[in-house]
């Protein structure tokens, strides 16, 4: 049997252990609520752009066409790379979440892509989820875009999306054979139409 020195000295330890147990419990949950702090503090304007971003652009994914060449191996009918531009209208935002005047906005893309106010002010103020503001755009202007935006720390509701725009680099040269495609690249008439599974597959 232990002695009272002993049992006393097994209390000491119990208890010590009991403290320490304690002191990692609170260190951890002091920890836990720093963290909390900071997620939701620190980094809540961040996380919530973020998720913001992922609720709201709506990706328009368009597949590049194939090539159609000739028998001696000249291009005639290419696909180039382009952009189209869309946004959600009510939900564009600048960096501090604050929401972008509509007659601003408007200004700002009717100029940069040469429209019409009116027209881009009706589309900017529309309660449908996304409306396309210029379609097949080069990337002089995209880039004027994306200045302006950076200017204006303007960070989330206006999307630029890859696209493709089909050209023909002879002209008319055999359009009746060729045919064409829609603004979705789409063909509609002539081998772009006759051929459209293969050529979507960029498979020429």
């Amino acid at each position: 049997m232990k002695n009272n020195k002993e049992k006393k000295d097994d209390k000491k330890v119990r208890s010590k252990r009991l403290s320490v147990t304690m002191v990692i419990v609170f260190l951890l949950l002091l920890l836990l609520i720093f963290r909390l702090f900071w997620i939701e503090i620190v980094q809540g304007a961040e996380y919530k752009e973020i998720a913001y971003k992922q609720q709201t652009i709506n990706r328009i994914i368009s597949p590049k066409r194939g090539t159609i060449y000739d028998s001696t191996g000249l291009p005639l009918a290419i696909s180039s790379r382009v952009d189209t531009v869309a946004l959600n209208p009510g939900k564009v935002r600048y960096s501090s979440d604050k929401k972008v005047d509509s007659d601003f906005l408007a200004k700002g893309l009717a100029e940069i892509f040469e429209l019409e106010y009116n027209d881009v002010l009706e589309k900017v103020n529309s309660e449908s989820s996304v409306q396309t503001i210029a379609r097949k755009v080069g990337q002089d202007k995209i880039t004027k875009l994306k200045d302006w935006m950076n200017q204006n720390k303007i960070t989330a509701g206006i999307n630029i999306d890859e696209d493709y725009k089909r050209s023909y680099p002879y002209g008319n040269f055999a359009s009746s054979i060729l045919g064409f495609c829609g603004t979705d690249n789409q063909g509609l008439w002539g081998l772009e139409n006759s051929l459209d599974e293969m050529l979507s597959r960029n498979c020429w």
